[in-house]
């Protein structure tokens, strides 16, 4: 159970039989391997971050694959582990963009409570394997999700970095939503566009021309 709107609105995908057979793949995966999150953060995101409250969709797509690090929201690491590059080239740009503070820690817990969610488009790894529960159904689920967020009546954005979250954008129709989408901001291409594209200051325009509250991206600090 997550606990919030997306139980109801998920019954039925859950019992479809992909993902009957998704979750005992991914059970079996955890049972004999070290896999990550741990598994009762899988669906961290969507507990922190209801249907109804969502504002915003940041996507990712595959956990962080070294021990400590995937707590099942994209970019986000727990806090006390090291900041990875891409999360550490996003704080450089939050701060150029609109002025906060370098955070101290990469836990992104405060974006998820403030209606951004934070998206993997697969919610499990195994460690070490990058990409190893690709094919076991995740990309089903995670289209359904953006397809159900694209189906909302209230204006939402779309964060899309890098070349995989941005082949998603098909299933982004609805043109009351808006879609940012630009470079990884990962070390290897973020100096291609990434840098001075101000991401967060146009999520919260268009938050505010929408009538919406705008969030508070800043993380504070230790």
């Amino acid at each position: 159970m997550i606990g919030n709107d997306w139980d109801a609105i998920l019954e039925p995908e859950f019992a479809k039989p992909y993902f009957v057979e998704l979750k005992q793949k991914v059970v079996d995966d955890y049972s004999r391997h070290t896999c990550y999150p741990p598994i009762n953060s899988v669906f961290n995101a969507f507990r922190l971050s209801s249907y109804s409250e969502t504002k915003v969709l940041i996507l990712g797509q595959d956990p962080y694959h070294n021990p400590g690090q995937a707590m099942g929201l994209a970019f986000s690491v727990p806090e006390g582990i090291e900041i990875p590059p891409s999360l550490a080239n996003i704080y450089l740009e939050l701060n150029s963009d609109v002025g906060c503070e370098m955070p101290e820690s990469g836990d992104l817990t405060k974006w998820g409570k403030s209606g951004v969610l934070l998206l993997n488009a697969i919610l499990s790894v195994r460690k070490n394997q990058p990409l190893s529960h690709r094919d076991y159904g995740w990309t089903i689920f995670t289209d359904h999700i953006i397809s159900l967020l694209n189906e909302k009546d209230t204006p939402m954005v779309f964060v899309l970095w890098g070349a995989y979250a941005r082949s998603k954008k098909s299933l982004i129709t609805n043109s009351r939503h808006l879609i940012i989408e630009n470079v990884h901001p990962s070390p290897l291409s973020s100096y291609r566009g990434f840098f001075r594209a101000k991401p967060f200051t146009k999520i919260n325009d268009f938050l505010k021309r929408t009538n919406q509250t705008p969030i508070d991206f800043c993380l504070r600090r230790n």
